[in-house]
């Protein structure tokens, strides 16, 4: 092989490397000869339409042992939710709420199992973009038992489809209206003012514009904010204890379905952003959805977020610009934004290779898919994922968990993560040992050992497609059975 040749295949293994570690949780063996096989564009075009990958049989039969995956809102409020716990004693409430423990639980693993096997990887860390982009959290009352169905329902159907339509089913599914109280947000006044329903609650308004849409400085005033908070009143879910209709009906729908309770909505016209919005019920959220999915502000948001989680901590302004220019082109297609931000120099340049610091989430899965490791059991990796500080549906504040170096870059955190490399590699982690259930670990008990084997550090270099120099070097001098667990705890694979 030429000088020129061998460069030339350094240079096509090193993109296959960053596309892998950018588009999806870094390379498991066999990865980057199938990027560079099907060509760098072909293999971002596929995982653009990730309906034409197959689902590997393993994954689908694993997913399909957690039953709650398939339960509705509706099914879950009636079995967990208020309507199961009215009239029993303090010990059957108990044990109703530990039960209604196994629909995050069982969330949690087929989203971690998913991200260590799916070969939709890029779906897969958009879901992980997109939830922190609308994060609700996991603690908060109800969530517990609607987080897993808004994954499903709100979050993964529209990664890659139409911000507006991604925008609007966040804003209706009922563990939204409960993380931000957008459930009890009601006209003064009206018919259903009463109980928890007894005024103005403008928390989701705010986030909408602030978090969702526009972003801080999106030129939105707090006139505005408590004229959305006005055009929603109302959304709320059925079983929330209001009523609909001017009549008193109850909301159609059984608990847990977005229903619109007129009785409690502010019926005046209104000017939002400068548009007139004449009270029209409903129809007037629908349209302040429109507005905002559709402002400059937006555009330009969501094209920044997402640079950011692709390209660079502080992204290029140019790329910025220009996935906002096809944003607003495009009418919000995420799909065309990404392949926008995908073909731009600035994420091709090999400079920008390997300078990004891995998430929690994106070290600890990445780390499991390069050694191979067979995983039945999902409490090591959640159990990292929570001494790291970013345990699944776990943030409790609306902004969701942060991409960026500075967010997750401390000594503990890098001795921990070494620690983690340290139990991984020598086989101490029960990852292929079916538990009893795979929930998360307790805080307290003696962790359950290992058997499995340890990672043969030449299979490891190959999966990675090489390392650098003076991991090289380290790893050489090194004991052989510390050899696996130093390519993983190195500075070059704790980025991306």
């Amino acid at each position: 092989m030429s000088l020129e040749t061998a460069r030339f295949a350094m240079q096509n293994i090193s993109f296959a490397r960053h596309l892998a570690d950018r588009l999806g949780y870094g390379p498991r063996p066999g990865d980057l000869d199938h990027v560079m096989h099907m060509g760098p564009d072909h293999w971002i075009e596929q995982q653009l339409h990730p309906a034409s990958i197959p689902v590997p049989k393993d994954l689908a039969a694993g997913l399909a042992q957690f039953a709650t995956l398939s339960m509705t809102p509706e099914d879950a409020f009636l079995r967990y939710g208020p309507p199961a716990l009215r009239g029993t004693s303090p010990d059957e409430r108990k044990v109703i709420q530990q039960e209604a423990r196994i629909i995050p639980t069982e969330a949690m693993a087929a989203r971690t199992l998913r991200a260590v096997y799916s070969p939709r990887q890029l779906e897969e860390t958009l879901t992980d973009f997109w939830f922190n982009h609308f994060n609700v959290f996991v603690g908060k009352g109800l969530d517990r038992i609607w987080i897993g169905a808004y994954e499903r329902d709100a979050i993964r159907p529209y990664v890659l489809g139409r911000f507006r339509d991604l925008l609007g089913a966040t804003a209706k599914h009922p563990a939204m209206l409960f993380y931000l109280d957008n459930w009890q947000n009601t006209a003064p006044g009206a018919a259903g003012a009463r109980g928890n329903f007894k005024g103005l609650n403008e928390n989701y308004a705010r986030e909408l514009m602030e978090l969702h849409t526009l972003g801080v400085d999106g030129g939105y005033t707090q006139d505005d904010v408590i004229t959305l908070a006005k055009i929603l009143t109302g959304w709320g879910f059925g079983g929330d204890g209001s009523r609909a209709g001017q009549k008193g009906r109850r909301p159609r729908g059984r608990g847990g379905d977005f229903v619109f309770a007129d009785n409690r909505h502010d019926f005046s016209d209104k000017n939002f952003l400068g548009q007139k919005i004449t009270g029209a019920g409903e129809a007037e959220g629908e349209q302040a959805l429109d507005l905002l999915a559709r402002h400059p502000a937006t555009a330009q948001r969501i094209s920044y977020k997402l640079a950011q989680y692709f390209l660079a901590d502080e992204p290029p302004p140019a790329a910025v610009a220009a996935g906002a220019a096809t944003f607003t082109k495009t009418d919000g297609d995420i799909t065309a934004v990404l392949r926008t931000l995908f073909a731009r120099g600035e994420f091709r340049d090999p400079a920008t290779f390997g300078v990004r610091f891995k998430t929690p989430l994106r070290y600890v899965v990445s780390s499991v898919r390069a050694t191979g490791a067979t995983v039945r059991n999902v409490r090591p990796i959640y159990g990292m994922m929570m001494q790291l500080g970013q345990p699944l549906y776990g943030c409790q504040t609306p902004d969701g968990y942060k991409c960026t170096e500075s967010a997750w870059l401390n000594p503990d955190a890098m001795t921990r993560r070494v620690t983690y490399a340290v139990a991984l590699a020598a086989g101490r982690l029960p990852l292929s040992q079916i538990p009893e259930t795979n929930g998360p670990p307790q805080r307290t008990g003696k962790p359950v050992p290992g058997n499995e084997p340890p990672t043969d550090v030449s299979a490891l270099v190959a999966t990675l497609g090489g390392i650098s120099g003076t991991t090289k070097a380290v790893v050489a001098g090194a004991a052989p059975e510390l050899r696996a667990a130093l390519v993983l705890g190195s500075p070059d694979f704790m980025r991306c």
